[in-house]
């Protein structure tokens, strides 16, 4: 069976939701492979609306089994309250639903506290975190220093590991003037919050391997999006996670030849939350205009979005570091009625040419963008489930965004509800 990782190829809120949930739908497994609760999902499944963080997309489906990868970092006081949440609402959710790497790393108090701390701190050089502590936790995973998952089923150790951790966050509180954390009351919180995450608790390398070798459907769902990555997006301006394709396999425990197709949400224009470069920006009318059509505010910060003309040539460097072989074209049916559409193709850099954003944030922001524009369309594409329903100046400009960025649309949506999708390729297919 085909196993297939889904990516968002700008920088995040490309509509990942309505996807992930259509080929989960299809799918026996479903794994998060990185990030946390920072990035939010909104699902619509029989009229009823769910908005998830850090559990997978599947979990609303019955019969599914939901995963929590190893590159995935918890914060187990989001999981539990996240969890209750849908019980409330009936979902069922036991270990036959949901299992979690044990050696996934949490996010503790403390990870959030000094988050904030940073982010408030660095005044105009902000990075535009959630302060949900998601990279504080990272950086201890990398220090070596951070507790785990599997942790918490050995309570006798964790005094040393807290000791451990405290050294270094002690130091960073002092210099930064707060109380000092104390060691005992985390303690206490690890022993207290335990039961809400060990009974999910799994070898998740090793589940993932048996059932792909039965056959089964994996889904590798990602989020935010690949402009984010740590190494990939537009460097200091990211998360601190891998979020292109290839950590798919990193971050679930099977190697790279278990992701079959990758499949790159793609919005019809651009958008980005919080500050970094952002070459197509519009801070005018016609910015507004896209953003109030495409309601653009956050799902789990409520943060309004930055709205720009599609960037071709930053979709295209996705294409190429996620491997995507096919992409989805979502929110086509917010340019609707503009008499004019404009693509950036690439960038001048000091007056002289360049095809992709560079890598520098001082040389990212002195990229000016070069754009070709194409005429708009006056008919609507809202609800349209073939491209016969399409306005003929939609589909040029569709055609031109695969030529630009050298990968075709396996699917097209034309609004939030699923059924209103044209699909061209099935990323599931053998």
């Amino acid at each position: 069976m085909a196993n297939v990782a889904v990516v968002g190829s700008q920088w995040g809120d490309e509509g990942k939701g309505k996807f992930v949930d259509w080929l989960s739908e299809r799918a026996d497994v479903i794994v998060r492979f990185q990030g946390g609760h920072n990035a939010g999902h909104t699902l619509v499944i029989d009229g009823v609306v769910y908005k998830l963080a850090l559990l997978p997309s599947g979990i609303v489906r019955p019969g599914k089994l939901s995963v929590i990868g190893n590159g995935v970092v918890i914060d187990p006081w989001h999981l539990r309250d996240e969890i209750a949440g849908l019980t409330a609402r009936d979902v069922r959710i036991t270990r036959d639903e949901l299992r979690i790497a044990e050696n996934a790393t949490l996010i503790l108090p403390l990870h959030r506290e000094l988050d904030q701390l940073r982010e408030n701190a660095a005044g105009a050089g902000k990075i535009g975190t959630t302060g949900r502590g998601i990279g504080p936790a990272y950086e201890d995973k990398v220090g070596r220093r951070a507790i785990r998952v599997m942790d918490l089923a050995a309570p006798e150790t964790l005094p040393d590991k807290i000791n451990r951790l405290l050294v270094h966050h002690n130091a960073l509180r002092k210099g930064l003037g707060e109380p000092l954390i104390d060691g005992g009351k985390l303690l206490a919180e690890l022993k207290e919050i335990a039961p809400s995450v060990l009974p999910y608790m799994d070898t998740v390398w090793l589940l993932l391997d048996a059932k792909r070798r039965a056959g089964k459907r994996i889904l590798f769902e990602g989020a935010q999006g690949a402009l984010l990555d740590i190494d990939h997006g537009t460097y200091p301006f990211v998360t601190s996670s891998n979020t292109v394709a290839g950590q798919a396999a990193t971050g679930s425990g099977l190697g790279p030849g278990a992701v079959h197709y990758v499949l790159g949400i793609t919005k019809a224009y651009t958008t980005r939350v919080g500050s970094g470069p952002f070459p197509s920006e519009l801070s005018d009318e016609t910015g507004e205009r896209m953003g109030a059509r495409g309601k653009e505010f956050g799902t789990n910060t409520g943060r309004k979005r930055r709205c720009g003309w599609f960037d071709a040539a930053l979709v295209r460097q996705t294409v190429k570091t996620s491997g995507i072989n096919g992409i989805v074209l979502t929110k086509i049916d917010v340019l609707d009625g503009f008499e004019q559409l404009k693509i950036c193709t690439g960038y001048t850099l000091d007056g002289k040419p360049i095809g992709h954003l560079p890598a520098g944030q001082f040389e990212q922001a002195r990229a000016v963008p070069v754009y070709e524009t194409m005429p708009g369309w006056s008919g609507t594409t809202r609800g349209a489930r073939s491209w016969a329903q399409l306005p003929a100046a939609c589909i040029k400009y569709i055609k031109r965004i695969e030529e630009l960025i050298e990968a075709p649309v396996a699917m097209l949506s034309t609004s939030p509800e699923r059924a209103d999708t044209i699909l061209v390729t099935d990323p599931f297919a053998d």
